[in-house]
């Protein structure tokens, strides 16, 4: 931690010395103060639009950067006055809003540092590259992209020792990873930007310069807000699936069946309810321990899940109860679905791990199936009671096989049928 301290402030103070002895800001005093008071509220204007990241125990920001092209309009000392500037202005108001990491002073003098160092090499590069490559086309493009590659490797190249020095960076693996993790898409926007803030600067077009500033404070802006709709959207299906998704067997749960009831109560489709568990499951836990109970369940759940299609809908709908909306079938369908799934239950295993040992264990599965087109004398939670019923009928005739029933036209010869059949 104290070396980075010390690396920290030995870039300011580093910097200190780049700035001032270059004994002068190189345009006249008017223009550079314009540009100062532009840049210093735009900049400040712009930050809390900046998408903040955490790297180990430092936070970092990313976003447009005007530095390269005060810097090469002002030169060096100019460049640091305005860094020193709204860097504090950043940090003030950081400690304003209570939003201060615990070394942001020394951040703040990093920022300036780093800022200053990376772009007052880019400063005297530009006076060095661009009388060369001006005659070709695209000369100044070309100057500006050099000049954004060589500042974004400086700066990455100072984090990467800050990291190191705190222990967050360990390998050069890790070291190189930080460096791809730089966007050349980013580069590109940031050399555009820069080139045409300098090209305004020079030129003397405010109107020209403020404009570039207020649409990229729009476009930031826009970005911004369409990224944390698109976040929110993320958290919020999350938490839906979390809230509709069974701990155990990462199937849905009793809450999702019931919302899919209530909207497939509204339609007018067939559709086969299966009430289906694992006969004898006590035993399982009474023989073993609820580890391996657990087990049983989610090869259950997996095995269940394994046989039906995207327009399936599979429950866990108690302990070990699973219930299964078959769909887009006809009964004869259904009926054998059912049954295959049964037989593939009985002929299945699992491994667990009991008492240090890996066992595996076999179980059987009885089956209700009750099948329908959706009306309003029937909702479907009167049919998943008579899915339950056949349940129990597979039960009482010995376990192990599939009881089912399809629903008549006259709906009170079907309740007399189902539960004469139970």
């Amino acid at each position: 931690m104290k070396g980075s301290r010390i690396f920290m402030l030995s870039l300011f103070f580093i910097s200190m010395a780049i700035a001032f002895s270059s004994v002068r800001i190189i345009v006249e005093s008017s223009a550079y103060l314009k540009a100062l008071f532009i840049y210093w509220f735009f900049s400040s204007l712009y930050h809390h639009l900046r998408i903040i990241s955490k790297n180990g125990s430092t936070s970092m920001d990313y976003g447009i950067n005007y530095s390269l092209s005060i810097g090469i309009f002002t030169g060096p000392l100019g460049l640091f006055i305005f860094e020193s500037i709204y860097r504090f202005t950043v940090y003030f108001n950081k400690r304003r809003t209570k939003t201060a990491d615990p070394d942001e002073f020394v951040h703040t003098f990093y920022n300036i540092g780093s800022f200053v160092i990376s772009n007052s090499i880019a400063f005297y590069l530009f006076n060095l590259l661009y009388p060369l490559l001006q005659p070709i086309p695209f000369g100044f493009w070309m100057t500006m992209l050099i000049l954004i590659t060589v500042t974004s490797l400086l700066s990455d190249s100072f984090l990467i020792a800050v990291f190191t020095l705190l222990g967050d960076i360990k390998t050069k693996r890790e070291a190189i990873n930080f460096f791809k993790t730089r966007s050349l898409l980013d580069m590109g926007k940031i050399a555009f930007t820069n080139g045409l803030l300098l090209l305004f600067l020079q030129e003397g077009k405010w109107e020209m310069l403020i404009s570039l500033f207020v649409l990229n404070y729009l476009v930031s802006r826009s970005f911004l807000s369409k990224s944390q709709m698109l976040q929110n959207k993320i958290e919020r299906d999350k938490f839906e699936q979390m809230a509709y998704t069974d701990f155990l067997t990462g199937v849905y749960n009793r809450a999702f069946m019931d919302k899919k009831i209530a909207e497939l109560n509204k339609t007018n489709e067939c559709i086969g309810i299966i009430v289906a568990d694992i006969d004898q499951f006590k035993k399982i836990n009474d023989s073993y321990n609820h580890a391996v109970g657990d087990q049983a369940i989610r090869h259950f759940a997996n095995t269940l899940k394994s046989y039906l299609s995207r327009e399936d809908y599979l429950f866990r709908s108690g302990g070990e109860e699973f219930t299964i909306f078959l769909r887009n079938r006809n009964y004869e369908d259904a009926v054998l679905l059912a049954e295959k799934i049964r037989r593939g239950i009985e002929g299945s295993s699992f491994k667990a791990e009991y008492k240090e040992e890996k066992i595996s264990l076999s179980y059987t599965a009885s089956f209700g199936l009750f099948f329908y087109k959706i009306n309003n004398q029937l909702s479907i939670e009167k049919a998943y009671v008579y899915a339950d019923h056949l349940l129990l009928k597979s039960k009482k005739m010995g376990k192990n096989r599939l009881s089912s029933s399809e629903a008549q036209a006259d709906i009170y010869n079907l309740k007399a049928s189902v539960f004469a059949e139970v």
